[in-house]
């Protein structure tokens, strides 16, 4: 089937991440741009920002998609609709710079039942990734480091995987930083006030493959958090993942702790100029605030397993030398990094050496680069341009 000059965009996160930098660059270039929606949400969403939808699993959705000269997700092929996505010029953007393992890289990608013949699944479920990953014609990195990763992780050659910068994390550093806090701010006041003199706290821990997440406080943890939190006069925002959202409440109603989840807001990217503080155990959120020179805490009482089970790039000490494993050892970290301006300070080097090390650029035009990085590869200007 041929396919024309269309841009077709889709996000596993709904309307945002580095997609929707792309589409600003793409339709700003001229090229038509459609966006495949997954529910009535998405479709509002998109609505505010002036955007062109179709409904993902329809017919139409099919046809955009095997029509699009290119495709642009953010998670994998089922972001737009997969089965028009065959031959397609696809753009894989990803969502974050690999801390734990993905894709060929962790077991948990070819994870199988317990059944007779599991290591021929195994095997064969691997196959199916890597000729899925084979479409993939460009794949951004933030960094050479962050390249090395995305390589073994798709199985794919220096020819695809780009260095650019991440178009996701543009936000981060375009326009000019009061411009970004009172944006991060609105966003963050959709869960309530947020006064100018509070501190905001982000808690961002990730998804582990379906298990239980050992770091769920129970209820005398909650006591010392909402202590702590009003003693610094401070907001905690709780970022679960959005496969394991519900987790996280405290047993009764505090304006101190929010959710924050992503049907409230589809990509927290934007709110971080806000926040202040980074609590998570192994997201990629942790290399992404050092372009704020942001502290960044970890608690992860289950690295040892993780390791294990999932895998990480790189030692996690080496990112991670004093993660807390329980809660009372965080909230000591916290205590001392909001109350003691030398131990804030300390911190926030740490996070910016540690970004400087993922992030080679840090200038807004990440979503730029790869635009040119597409054009490079033989697709077509817009109609009616040279």
């Amino acid at each position: 089937m041929p396919r024309g000059r269309t841009w077709v965009f889709g996000c596993g996160a709904g309307i945002g991440d580095g997609a929707l930098a792309m589409w600003r660059v793409a339709t700003a270039e001229g090229y038509r741009a459609v966006w495949l929606t997954r529910d009535a949400g998405e479709q509002a969403d998109a609505a505010e920002l002036g955007i062109r939808t179709v409904p993902r699993d329809s017919i139409r959705g099919w046809w955009a998609t095997a029509r699009a000269g290119v495709v642009v997700v953010t998670h994998g092929l089922g972001d737009v609709n997969r089965y028009g996505s065959s031959d397609a010029f696809v753009v894989q953007l990803w969502h974050g710079i690999p801390l734990k393992r993905i894709g060929l890289d962790s077991p948990a990608t070819t994870q199988v039942p317990a059944v007779p013949g599991a290591s021929v699944l195994r095997r064969l479920v691997a196959l199916a990734y890597r000729e899925a990953a084979h479409r993939i014609r460009v794949l951004p990195a933030a960094s050479h480091r962050s390249r090395g990763r995305l390589e073994s992780a798709f199985g794919l050659g220096d020819d695809r995987v780009v260095v650019t910068g991440e178009p996701r994390v543009d936000v981060l550093s375009a326009g000019q930083e009061g411009e970004r806090r009172i944006a991060a701010t609105s966003l963050l006041t959709r869960t309530g006030p947020l006064l100018r003199r509070q501190r905001a706290i982000l808690y961002a821990p990730t998804w582990r493959d379906g298990a239980e997440d050992p770091a769920v406080p129970d209820a005398a943890e909650w006591v010392r958090i909402v202590a702590l939190l009003e003693r610094h006069d401070a907001i905690l925002f709780i970022r679960s993942h959005p496969l394991g959202e519900g987790a996280y409440a405290p047993p009764w109603s505090s304006g101190r702790v929010r959710m924050l989840g992503s049907g409230l807001l589809p990509d927290v990217t934007p709110a971080l100029p806000r926040v202040d503080v980074l609590v998570t155990d192994y997201s990629s959120l942790a290399y992404d605030v050092g372009l704020l020179a942001m502290p960044v805490l970890f608690l992860a009482p289950d690295a040892e397993e993780y390791a294990r089970v999932r895998g990480f790039y790189g030692r996690y000490d080496d990112v991670a030398p004093d993660a807390a494993r329980e809660w009372d050892d965080l909230l000591a970290d916290l205590d001392r990094t909001l109350g003691d301006p030398a131990e804030y300070r300390r911190r926030s080097v740490r996070s910016a050496t540690l970004s400087a090390e993922m992030h080679a650029y840090r200038d807004g035009g990440n979503a730029r680069r790869v635009y040119q990085a597409i054009r490079a590869r033989g697709i077509p200007a817009p109609k009616g341009t040279r």
